[in-house]
């Protein structure tokens, strides 16, 4: 399984339930939030590169661990592993974190770099936010 929980074992309407509320944390206020201030921190990054498989690792970070260390958010005791874990610290739903985790570790088919990750992150997050809050 990986980080975000999200296996093949899940079809119907397990599957059509979840999107829903992928797409419900995703446009909700909180999470619109969520993406915005995302947003900024992946473009305040000074080298714009990030990594897989865990928040934070020798000075980098996933997408989520971007936002994490402007928060000042202890990372080092959370299991990347436990969505639910994550989103409480950083105060978004389950299935955000799960999605962005996902997107992250396994939202490309192609062998990346870090910067190219950062590259398709950002756009990600871009085309989450909705038009009115748009950066």
């Amino acid at each position: 399984m990986s980080r975000s929980g999200y296996t093949d074992d899940c079809g119907g309407w397990d599957l059509i339930c979840w999107r829903g509320a992928v797409e419900s944390a995703l446009r909700g206020k909180r999470g619109q939030a969520f993406l915005n201030q995302l947003a900024d921190s992946l473009d305040e990054m000074p080298v714009k590169r990030l990594i897989a498989h865990e928040l934070q690792a020798q000075g980098e970070f996933c997408t989520i661990g971007v936002l994490g260390a402007k928060r000042g958010i202890n990372m080092e005791g959370l299991d990347p592993d436990d969505r639910e874990e994550v989103a409480e610290a950083f105060g978004i739903a389950p299935a955000m974190a799960a999605e962005i985790v996902f997107m992250n570790d396994e939202g490309s088919y192609l062998a990346e770099t870090p910067e190219q990750r950062w590259v398709r992150m950002r756009k990600w997050v871009g085309e989450n936010i909705k038009l009115e809050n748009a950066q």
